[in-house]
């Protein structure tokens, strides 16, 4: 299933992803390297960085449930997306949470703030996890015969190539 929302030929989402995860993983490990030297800079940086992720998951969110609304009703995918988006949405919510609990002195976290986070990342892990289900067990996302020749993006040409054709129910079959 091809991804609704696209960006020069390749589905915006997961392009989106990175920062959000890449930005609130490691404001939980300055976390713990501030209980580590207690030096408040850690914290300062991290309570920065939750703030950027969360934005960013906010807008990798708004993009995920354009694709989440192609893919068909009463699927298998239909529900793991949703699982996974609403899994997403608790990550956020988590640090949310955390961000407010740290606005007061972001420099000397409370223990729960910084708990949230570390919650956070173990549920941002099963939701990643399931985002992997949807592209590569279920195929969401994926151009239609997809494969390791098919040509650029920005060609125009269909991934499909000289591979063969679309058959009723979408399986590729060879010429």
């Amino acid at each position: 299933m091809r991804a609704k929302a696209r960006l020069l030929g390749h589905p915006i989402h997961p392009m989106l992803i990175v920062f959000p995860l890449g930005l609130l993983t490691v404001a939980a490990i300055f976390d713990v390297i501030y209980i580590s030297t207690h030096n408040g800079h850690w914290a300062d940086l991290s309570f920065w960085m939750i703030a950027a992720g969360i934005i960013g998951g906010l807008i990798a969110a708004v993009f995920g449930g354009i694709d989440w609304l192609g893919i068909p009703q009463g699927t298998r995918a239909k529900f793991i997306g949703l699982i996974h988006g609403l899994s997403n949405l608790v990550v956020v919510i988590l640090f949310i949470i955390s961000w407010f609990m740290r606005w007061s002195n972001p420099a000397a976290p409370v223990m729960t703030a910084m708990m949230l986070g570390w919650i956070g990342i173990v549920v941002a892990l099963f939701a990643g996890w399931l985002g992997g289900e949807l592209v590569y067990r279920l195929n969401v996302g994926v151009d239609l015969g997809a494969n390791l020749d098919a040509p650029n993006s920005l060609s125009g040409r269909s991934a499909l190539g000289g591979l063969g054709r679309r058959s009723k129910r979408g399986v590729i079959r060879a010429p």
